[in-house]
């Protein structure tokens, strides 16, 4: 039987769900042009999503623990950081980070890995997955 290395990195993940409304909007455009690119996106009065969130880590195997993190540690990271920031909320009326942004899938991706990574240390890599739809998913990893 051939030896794991302890150098190599394993990655795991936490799936976790929230609900949110959004209006895909530029405000320096007219109602015209956001109904252009953004389409149904930009309906004035808003519109949601149940989102799916995996966030991943990658590290070595702790010898101590044979844990690269202890999913416990994670799964309160996510929750306290992300879930009960924006789950029910309006993004672009409830949240300060997208009252000037976007709230596009690939901008809130973007919160979310900055957010957590913030409060992980440097050891470990980090890649965020969210979905808005099954169809529509945006990605970020170190």
């Amino acid at each position: 039987m051939q030896t794991l290395k302890k150098s190599m990195k394993v990655t795991v993940t936490r799936r976790e769900t929230f609900n949110a409304a959004h209006r895909l909007f530029n405000k320096n455009w007219s109602n015209e042009k956001n109904v252009e690119v953004f389409g149904k996106c930009s309906n004035p009065n808003f519109h949601g999503h149940n989102y799916v969130l995996f966030v991943s880590i990658s590290g070595e195997i702790s010898e101590e623990t044979g844990y690269v993190i202890d999913l416990n540690i994670l799964k309160q990271i996510i929750r306290t950081e992300i879930i009960e920031l924006l789950d029910h909320k309006n993004l672009n009326l409830d949240i300060d980070a997208f009252k000037e942004l976007n709230p596009t899938v690939e901008n809130i991706a973007l919160f979310i890995f900055k957010t957590i990574k913030n409060k992980l240390p440097n050891e470990y890599q980090l890649s965020v997955k969210l979905y808005e739809t099954e169809n529509n998913i945006a990605e970020i990893q170190d």
